[in-house]
């Protein structure tokens, strides 16, 4: 943990929630008009894709010394440092950089710290890309995969392997464990995909939020929750890992598939440097490595686009009234 604060301090100051709500309502002032659609007044989109544009002016242009990278909140980001060690000395070879990694406190500093220009690369859980997207100009251009292109996750419902919920109507009366309010799988989704099974989060069951994936599982096997929609990528690492025991859970229900954490550039990169991050990226293989034993099935990074990829999760969170504040990353 001291390492931890001592990395944080020296190369990202801490910002706590409240922090980051502040810093967020001091934004830079707005471009000259342009095209931008969802994006915040800092960016423009000429072309459309739905992502931040590099600045026109290469003055803007961001070519460090030092590459930050960080992966999504996790419950011990200790670990994944270790983990993710691999692809960051990779990282480091292809483009000639310090690659130090960013151990993230929460998904809304995550965000702050790209906005500000203190994180050049970063993974973006589901849910929140979006937010990264329009609120701090992150570009998503990568996916975890398979070598013949396929990815994402499912959305899964599980409850104790004791309980009386075999089906989605049974969680009438119960109490379920949410995740966030901005977590796709643990929240969004199952507020946009449950009334068509004749469950209404919120209404014909009680939400807890638990804060994370892996806190509303345990909390599944405590039976400190009725049932918790949980994403399917995390429970199996968890149950690789003998986080929980299988045998004391139930699925109740599981959807079709998602994308699952985007990997992000910061906007305003300057090109060069975006070629050889996205270089480095796609010509990672995980086999191997901590990196892809922790995510089974993974072999490689793929490319995508957000305008393309992250279609069905817009959908689902407009359908949840969603829209890009901090306020409402929060």
């Amino acid at each position: 943990m001291n390492m931890q604060k001592k990395l944080f301090s020296s190369t990202l100051p801490s910002v706590t929630l409240a922090a980051s709500a502040l810093l967020f309502a001091f934004s830079s002032p707005a471009l000259a008009d342009c095209e931008r659609g969802a994006l915040d007044a800092m960016y423009c989109d000429a072309n459309g894709d739905m992502v931040a544009d590099l600045p026109a002016d290469e003055s803007e242009w961001v070519n460090p010394d030092t590459l930050i990278f960080a992966y999504t909140p996790v419950e011990d980001p200790a670990i994944y440092s270790d983990i993710w060690q691999p692809f960051i000395d990779h990282l480091a070879k292809v483009t000639g950089k310090e690659v130090r990694f960013f151990a993230v406190q929460s998904n809304s500093a995550q965000v702050e710290a790209m906005r500000s220009g203190r994180l050049h690369i970063a993974g973006f859980s589901t849910g929140p890309t979006p937010f990264a997207v329009n609120l701090a100009g992150a570009v998503p251009f990568a996916l975890m995969g398979s070598d013949t292109g396929q990815f994402g996750y499912t959305l899964q419902v599980f409850t104790h392997s004791s309980s009386d919920i075999f089906e989605m109507k049974d969680l009438k009366g119960k109490r379920v464990a949410h995740t966030s309010p901005t977590s796709n799988s643990g929240n969004q989704a199952p507020r946009a995909l449950f009334p068509e099974l004749g469950i209404v989060p919120g209404e014909d069951y009680e939400i807890s939020f638990s804060g994370s994936h892996d806190q509303s599982m345990l909390g599944v096997v405590a039976r400190d929750y009725d049932a918790a929609p949980v994403a399917s990528e995390v429970v199996e690492r968890m149950a690789a890992r003998g986080l929980y025991d299988v045998e004391d859970v139930r699925l109740v229900w599981e959807s079709d598939r998602f994308p699952t954490t985007s990997y992000n550039h910061a906007h305003n990169l300057h090109p060069d440097l975006v070629e050889k991050v996205r270089e480095a990226f796609y010509t990672f293989k995980f086999a191997g490595t901590e990196l892809g034993d922790e995510f089974e099935g993974v072999e490689t990074f793929i490319p995508i686009t957000y305008k393309d990829n992250w279609r069905v999760i817009r959908t689902i969170q407009a359908s949840n009234g969603v829209q890009y504040t901090p306020d409402n990353l929060q």
